[in-house]
């Protein structure tokens, strides 16, 4: 899995490897205006409240057309349990080539990217599963 130079919602500097190495994460590129995304949610929230004990989610939101006080905002209210960050610079979406939002990845403890997938019907229990085998 491709690492990325990130900001957590306050601020601070943070990598992606630093936040997923040695775990199961499931990352989700999203925006609080992605209406595919709002679809994707409960399936993400259940999978995350399932895995909680297991597996690491990590919301990366893009920064087309948000800032970071908007997705504070939002994330106080939706997704919760999920480890926010921001992609300031577009650092995440260049090496993981997102094609759009609500555009998933989950990798292994390895390190290892294990399923890639977009859109608002995906089978994040499937995904999470190969995972963790």
């Amino acid at each position: 899995a491709p690492d990325a130079a990130l900001v957590t919602l306050g601020g601070r500097s943070v990598t992606l490897a630093e936040t997923i190495k040695g775990k199961v994460a499931v990352l989700e590129f999203w925006a609080t205006w992605c209406s595919v995304c709002k679809e994707l949610e409960p399936r993400m929230e259940a999978a995350q409240k399932k895995h909680a004990k297991d597996v690491v989610f990590v919301g990366v939101a893009v920064s087309a057309n948000q800032s970071v006080e908007r997705v504070r905002r939002y994330t106080a209210q939706h997704l919760g349990g999920f480890v926010h960050l921001y992609d300031r610079k577009g650092d995440a979406v260049g090496e993981y080539d997102v094609p759009a939002t609500s555009y998933v990845v989950v990798v292994n403890k390895a390190g290892t990217v294990v399923y890639a997938g977009v859109g608002g019907t995906q089978d994040i229990e499937a995904a999470i599963q190969k995972a963790l085998k």
